[in-house]
């Protein structure tokens, strides 16, 4: 039976196949799920199924596109997690059942597919192998390019935490910027565009005036720049509609805010709701949903907006 590292190391090398041609579709996510659900394994996934921890370990890759330099990372990854002929086999079928798939196969998803078949046929799972792992087989495995590749794993505990400031710290990081507010204070803008979002995305649509709203905002609330602002917000609607966990974002937010930030929020959330003159029933729920969760009572609010107000 495959190890449970052959089999996580296989899915994300997959993965990194189906992105060769810049893009991942639907049906090659759902396949790719598919596979790897029914792949035979040991370990403590419920009926040996891949567990919640380990599905995050995929969709970090499915998030973004995986690079050359990641790609080889991966390969070599597998080529050290290849221990026996029958998985050598295993990964073979794998990846002609991924090419078959969906009918459609990219050239380059083929030149990837066959990358990865090329670097296994480099594998030896014999004696020599045997030998060749008593002195180091994973290290001598990988190239000093693999080696230095980048690794999206290092943010995981970030990719499920909190997926707004993951997708954030990455592009800024992909277009060489930085914001001028703290670590920790970025970390608080982004629960916040997470929440706000969430509220925007209620009724199910996100309106150019709640989009705006957001925007002032955050930038009444942060000292940043409106594109840096619009950046954060664009962000944190797509991830919302990727079922944004909001429950994690509003205990997060808790921890690390005064309650009179929180009622600042609360009153930033409400105004998001109305920005299009209309509050839905939804938006409102969504709101006191929210407020709830960060101790925030409607005597907190009145109190806040009667002193905002001078009285």
């Amino acid at each position: 039976m495959p190890s449970e590292h052959l089999i996580m190391t296989l899915g994300k090398v997959i993965v990194a196949a189906a992105w060769a041609d810049g893009e991942i579709t639907n049906d090659e996510i759902n396949s790719l799920k598919d596979l790897l659900f029914y792949l035979p394994r040991s370990g403590n996934g419920v009926d040996g199924r891949l567990t919640e921890q380990e599905w995050a370990e995929l969709d970090i890759y499915i998030d973004s596109p995986v690079g050359a330099d990641e790609r080889a990372r991966l390969i070599a990854d597998l080529q050290a997690a290849v221990e026996s002929e029958e998985d050598k086999a295993l990964v073979m079928t794998t990846l002609q059942d991924l090419a078959e798939a969906d009918g459609t196969v990219s050239a380059k998803e083929q030149a990837a597919i066959e990358e990865i078949q090329h670097a296994l046929d480099d594998v030896n799972t014999g004696f020599l192998g045997f030998l060749s792992g008593l002195v180091g087989g994973a290290v001598h495995r990988r190239s000093a390019a693999a080696a230095h590749a980048p690794n999206r794993e290092d943010h995981l505990e970030e990719f499920i935490k909190n997926k707004v400031y993951y997708s954030v710290t990455r592009r800024l990081e992909a277009e060489g910027k930085t914001l001028n507010i703290s670590d920790d204070e970025l970390r608080k803008l982004t629960l916040a565009g997470g929440l706000m979002a969430r509220v925007a995305q209620a009724d199910r649509e996100v309106t150019a005036e709640e989009r705006a709203t957001m925007v002032q905002l955050l930038q009444k609330a942060w000292p940043i720049s409106q594109d840096a602002a619009t950046l954060v917000v664009e962000i944190a609607v797509s991830e919302v509609n990727q079922n944004l966990d909001y429950f994690r974002l509003s205990r997060q937010l808790a921890k690390v805010t005064h309650i009179n930030e929180r009622v600042a929020l609360i009153d930033a959330l409400q105004k998001i709701a109305g920005a299009d003159g209309t509050v839905t029933p939804e938006e409102n729920a969504e709101v006191w949903t929210i407020a709830q969760s960060l101790s925030v009572t409607q005597a907190h609010l009145a109190k806040y907006r009667n002193e905002a107000s001078g009285q």
